[in-house]
């Protein structure tokens, strides 16, 4: 079965799978095909996420076991849902090794344990001593003095407990002459000489070797066996760029799998990237469409008045120009301080097809590249061209390194002959990305924080009707099962913070007079953090009244993350304490009096224009090409911010009389009565809208390829100038020939439409051809 739309549930001990039974008529009547559930295999001990599981892999028993999640799996079927899971191929948790057995061993035995192949390991010779693993654990040298020997001879250090070597440890040694006798040494966590690759820079989580056979066998056993009892119908792939060979990978998935289970890949591509057609999956999880809507109802002209308050606020401009020369900045550094040690392996990796170049210049040629990179990941074959593009650009600004940039060609042209070299620079170039322009350059510039979005680029904030229709079209025909997300666990904020935030760019003048009185009443203590916080506010800021304790704490909580993933005035390594109670006690003072009432007339003027358009990205997301993936919650209106306060529980007992229910329940419900227009066999047509506003429409047809459509879907968008009135007689849509009943009011139209009388003051329209529907 195709699927119709999936429902990601994350899973915690207090909503396991027995709760989640509790919700499927929920989402039988919201008429979505297939739960999509965050991992279900045990994880380190209090783990609220899963992506720490932890080996041998099995059903997690905080969650149910495998009886629990059969139950679950019975009653889904019984209702006609599907389940797709999350796994984790790319990493394991090591954050409590007596709840991982196969770390715990490369830990007592080194090297010479039965599952040091498993890890990507480094071993490095320390005082004449070979083969040893550095944990990166010490926040400084002084650590070292806390360092304790526990009852059961293991190491202890902050809520670090690493066991010890047979026979190395006894009652009252000295921990730190145990320390000397292990496999293992302890070492600064910033800038120390790693022994293994971590997911990212997160000590707690060690990569796997999947790529060796009896490591997926080992990891994937579990999988196996699910699938011989048809426990599952489809797998979304965590963290593909940190695997070795991801196409190798996904095609070991896809014969185990089988050719009609799905497939789904978390996969970071850039705006002008497009997916590999040749991997066998069915489509990345969405974030490339979320990106398109989120570009298309960006306010081109309102972006460029919005740099010159920017400007004002920081002094800095928040341009393409100054954006690309920041964010190489910022990789830069990324680079240098988070993945030295990465950068090494790498270099050396490459030093090895011209061992005649000197090492130093190898790793000038790979950084210089590594920050010039414009694409996510850059060993996917139809990349190449692209790649030895950018190796050029990047010889040009360091001509002495030509050596280091001849070598980087050799192995990027060669792949097959040098796999180590191309792997190394292509996950280093993969992890770069994710932390210096998602988690670092994302929270240091705030020209317009809603296309400040995973899979977005605030240099393209914006793109023309033509290009949206005509990218549709391309996924329509190339991945037609893909995912649309517009709210994840992972987004830094809800789909419908990022509309009402959007409006900004539709109103700058208003906003530059909020914004100068704010300033004039609370002068920011850091204007640049101040700014980006000032715009997530309005985004969650409440339609009527002021913000209660509850917003006031999360808001708090968002604050003290955004500026620690900044890094630049407070980091999660360094903290300023001092900052950052000063910009709490800013947002505080935001919060009542005199800026909380401008606040809240900013949000009366634009509030309603941000509910229609998240109605209206809603549409698009749900009936365009790809299979909407709807996130716990939003269902309903959503206000989240990054995780974790995008994991807060939801309650299931709210209306469904509220819009957002209805338009995807409505909306669903069309994709079902037309399931050839929406799946492999669909096609996605443009709408033409005419007259002196139809730029304020976005109009397209699904069908069935070669057939006339069956679906007409009409939406707003640049809303704050588009409202109920004479506006919006100034634009038509042209419907496809036929007539075409709206699922909403049951009005029937034909031909040249104007929008106030297909819309009225809507700014969604669902229409189906009426030989479709029972007259």
């Amino acid at each position: 079965m195709e699927p119709i739309a999936t429902y990601r549930v994350q899973l915690t001990p207090e909503f396991a799978f027995a709760e989640v039974v509790g919700i499927l008529d929920h989402l039988v009547e919201l008429g979505v095909s297939h739960l999509y559930l965050s991992p279900i295999l045990a994880a380190m001990p209090g783990s609220e996420h899963g992506y720490d599981w932890s080996p041998p892999p099995r059903v997690a028993p905080a969650l149910g076991g495998l009886d629990g999640y059969r139950l679950l799996r019975a009653h889904a079927r019984a209702v006609g849902i599907g389940i797709i899971v999350d796994i984790v191929p790319n990493h394991v948790g090591i954050g409590d090794a007596a709840a991982n057995p196969w770390w715990a061993d490369v830990l007592r035995h080194g090297m010479a344990s039965s599952y040091a192949d498993y890890f990507d390991l480094h071993p490095m010779t320390i005082e004449g001593v070979d083969g040893l693993i550095g944990l990166p654990v010490l926040g400084s040298l002084d650590d070292l003095n806390l360092l304790r020997l526990d009852d059961d001879a293991n190491l202890c250090l902050h809520e670090w407990t690493l066991p010890t070597a047979p026979g190395t440890a006894a009652p009252g040694d000295d921990p730190r002459t145990v320390l000397a006798r292990q496999h293992y040494r302890l070492v600064p966590s910033v800038g120390g000489p790693l022994g293994y690759r971590r997911f990212l820079n997160i000590t707690e989580l060690a990569c796997l070797r999947v790529e060796e056979p009896a490591v997926f066998a080992a990891t994937h056993r579990w999988l196996r066996d699910m699938l011989d009892d048809d426990l599952l119908d489809g797998v979304r792939v965590d963290h593909l760029d940190g695997l070795r060979d991801p196409p190798g990978y996904l095609r070991r998935l896809r014969d185990l799998v089988g050719p009609d289970r799905l497939i789904y890949v978390e996969k970071g591509l850039a705006v002008d990237e497009r997916l590999d057609p040749g991997l066998p999956v069915d489509g990345t999880t969405g974030y490339d469409q979320l990106q398109l809507i989120e570009a298309i109802f960006t306010a081109a002209p309102g972006v460029i008045e919005l740099d010159e308050i920017y400007r004002w606020v920081t002094g800095m401009h928040g341009d393409g120009d100054e954006l690309l020369a920041q964010a190489r900045r910022i990789r830069e550094e990324t680079l240098r301080t988070s993945y030295s040690n990465r950068l090494r392996w790498a270099s050396a990796a490459v030093g090895g097809a011209a061992p005649s170049v000197p090492l130093y210049v190898v790793e000038q040629a790979v950084a210089a590249f590594v920050v010039c990179l414009r694409i996510s990941r850059p060993d996917y074959p139809p990349l190449l061209p692209a790649v030895l593009d950018i190796i050029e650009d990047a010889r040009a600004g360091v001509p002495t390194a030509t050596a280091g940039f001849d070598a980087l060609a050799a192995v990027f042209f060669a792949p097959d002959e040098y796999p180590e070299a191309v792997f190394r620079v292509s996950e280093l170039a993969a992890v770069v990305t994710a932390t210096a322009i998602e988690s670092i350059g994302f929270h240091r510039t705030a020209r317009l924080v809603s296309v400040q979005e995973i899979g977005c680029n605030p240099r393209q904030p914006s793109v023309s009707r033509p290009v949206f229709h005509e990218r549709n079209r391309e996924r329509a025909r190339s991945w037609p099962l893909a995912l649309t997300s517009t709210s994840t666990h992972d987004t830094k904020r809800s789909g419908d913070v990022r509309a009402r935030i959007s409006i900004i760019a539709q109103v700058p003048q208003r906003w530059n007079v909020l914004v100068h009185r704010i300033w004039e009443l609370c002068p920011p203590p850091h204007p640049r953090t101040a700014y980006l916080l000032l715009q997530n506010v309005v985004g969650v800021w409440p339609e009527e009244g002021l913000p209660g304790p509850t917003l006031h704490s999360r808001l708090s909580a968002y604050t003290a993350k955004a500026m620690r993933e900044a890094a630049l005035i407070t980091s999660w390594s360094d903290r300023n304490e001092d900052a950052e109670q000063e910009t709490l006690e800013w947002l505080a003072s935001l919060l009542t009096g005199a800026p909380a009432a401008m606040i809240s007339e900013f949000v009366r003027l634009i509030g309603p224009a941000g509910r229609d358009e998240g109605l209206a990205r809603e549409a698009i997301a749900l009936l365009g090409p790809g299979v909407p993936d709807i996130y716990q919650g939003t269902q309903w209106w959503d206000d989240s911010l990054t995780d974790p306060d995008n994991r807060r529980p939801v309650d299931y007992r709210r209306p469904r009389d509220q819009p957002k229910f209805q338009l995807i329940s409505e909306a669903l419900a069309v994709r079902r009565r037309h399931p050839a227009a929406f799946g492999r066999a669909g096609a996605y047509h443009e709408v033409t809208a005419r007259g002196t506003r139809a730029r304020h429409i976005i109009a397209f047809a699904r069908g069935r390829c070669g057939r006339e459509p069956d679906v007409v879907v009409v939406a707003v968008r640049m809303s704050q100038t588009f409202r109920t009135g004479p506006e919006r007689e100034e634009a038509q849509v042209n419907l496809p020939d036929g007539r075409w009943y709206d699922v909403r009011t049951g009005d029937v139209h034909a031909g040249r439409t104007r929008t106030d009388e297909l819309l009225g003051d809507r700014s969604v329209a669902i229409l189906e051809r009426v030989d479709d529907v029972a007259e």
